[in-house]
């Protein structure tokens, strides 16, 4: 399962006193625990009136159910609306990121792994040459280079 970092303002009106925050924050790390969610530590009242976010850590596949999660835990602790930030995910390099990079896309692959004569891996992506029609390979290599942080080879059937 791939860790989706959700920022999501929690103060967007800045109408919340220091003291608001701080407790807040103390509660929104002990509801998100309970639901499985880690929370970066951050001092939101130090924080500029219009960039109040916190940042969330979700285990999920796709970055709208990471956000819905998200958004749910700090309206419940909060109260006013929050407003959801950017969405990235966490990546250790593994195949279920190349998984995830490919979705990012709409593509589905293949993906087979081999030990390099460096001892780094080379990642062998396999995609439909339709799929690429209408995205460019190199966006893919790219992207599926920077996740994985190694050698990527795409082929296509």
């Amino acid at each position: 399962m791939r860790i989706a970092v959700v920022r999501v303002n929690v103060d967007p009106d800045s109408a919340r006193t220091p003291a608001q925050l701080r407790d807040g924050m103390a509660v929104l790390l002990e509801v998100a625990g309970a639901a499985g969610v880690d929370v970066v530590e951050n001092d939101l009242a130090a924080m500029p009136g219009n960039r109040r976010e916190v940042e969330l850590l979700v285990a999920a596949e796709n970055g709208d159910i990471a956000k819905e999660t998200a958004m749910e835990l700090c309206a419940r602790v909060f109260g006013a609306a929050p407003v959801p930030g950017v969405v990235t995910f966490i990546s250790r390099g593994t195949d279920d990121d190349a998984h995830g990079v490919l979705s990012g896309f709409g593509l589905t692959g293949d993906i087979v792994r081999t030990p390099g004569d460096d001892g780094f891996d080379i990642v062998y992506v396999t995609l439909r040459e339709d799929d690429l029609d209408r995205i460019p390979e190199s966006r893919v290599h790219t992207a599926l280079e920077a996740s994985l942080n190694c050698e990527v080879h795409i082929r296509t059937v």
